[in-house]
């Protein structure tokens, strides 16, 4: 091989990798990746006693684009029929945000990054809704996804819920990460 094509080969090569090593990515201090999510994050409320307070995220390497964030937190596993359980739903996140501190997910959303708004979950009212599976079902899995979207802001109207959120936040969305915790109540 040619030096010219070996040094084309190296550099492309070193942009590949470069390219992986800048994965748009979700994590958290309190939830592993597929691991165990800690009582303080499981509700309080239909026969689950934990403390009901969000888990602290970060972001990094955000697709180039990205005007604004939304984060959708869902329980596929839910007994709904299908529809799953939607448990915490925050959009409009400001693009230069990196982070969502623990316990951001209070109702009245005091501590989420300056613009950010809660939009109602299934349990009925924005804000985190921490997990709470029926006794004796298997671990659920709860499914924290940030999408960086292209626009500043969506425009949704006044009492929109998860699923017309979620819609919008798909319409828009120009990359996503993701993080799994699972939860699961012996009976």
């Amino acid at each position: 091989m040619n030096t010219i094509r070996m040094a084309a080969l190296v550099a492309a090569l070193a942009m590949a990798g470069a390219a992986h090593a800048q994965k748009f990515s979700l994590a958290s201090p309190d939830i592993k990746p597929g691991g165990k999510i800690a009582e303080e994050q499981v509700f309080n409320g239909f026969g689950c006693s934990g403390k009901n307070i969000s888990p602290a995220l970060k972001w990094s390497n955000a697709p180039k684009g990205t005007k604004s964030f939304a984060l959708l937190v869902h329980d596929p596993d839910a007994p709904t029929g299908g529809a799953g359980w939607w448990h915490w739903v925050v959009v409009n996140i400001p693009a230069a945000a990196k982070e969502l501190k623990k316990g951001a997910g209070t109702e009245a959303g005091g501590d989420l990054p300056s613009g950010a708004v809660q939009i109602a979950t299934d349990f009925g009212a924005p804000g985190w809704g921490g997990p709470c599976p029926p006794a004796g079902d298997k671990p659920h899995r709860y499914n924290f996804t940030l999408h960086a979207l292209k626009v500043e802001k969506l425009e949704l109207p006044a009492g929109a819920r998860a699923s017309l959120a979620g819609y919008m936040v798909n319409a828009n969305s120009i990359g996503k990460a993701s993080l799994t915790g699972k939860y699961g109540r012996k009976k």
